[in-house]
């Protein structure tokens, strides 16, 4: 035993213990976030695909909005009047249109 103890308070035991917990540590450090995918990475990644989702969830509000427009202009005889009151200054007959310009 004393033996044993001895080796525990040897400076060079106890660096080559040091040393190899130093190594397991760098290891695991290396596992979770060294290499080409890390964790700082995949974090990142996930942050970029809810932005992505997020975006595409916008654009197909969007898209939804427009296939009503169209089917609207389609279809909607109220829809292509107004249209054609306001794109085109066309009136009913006996509608007089009056146009305002600024001085």
């Amino acid at each position: 035993m004393a033996k044993g103890r001895r080796e525990e308070r040897d400076p060079k035991a106890i660096a080559r213990r040091l040393a190899l917990w130093g190594l397991w540590l760098f290891v695991a450090f290396w596992a979770v976030q060294g290499g080409e995918y890390g964790t700082t990475d995949l974090l990142r990644q996930r942050g970029r695909v809810q932005e992505a989702r997020a975006r595409v969830d916008s654009l197909e509000r969007v898209v939804q909005g427009l296939r009503e427009r169209k089917r609207l202009v389609e279809s909607d005889p109220a829809t292509q009047e107004r249209i054609a009151r306001e794109e085109f200054g066309m009136v009913r007959e006996g509608e007089l249109l009056y146009r305002f310009v600024d001085p």
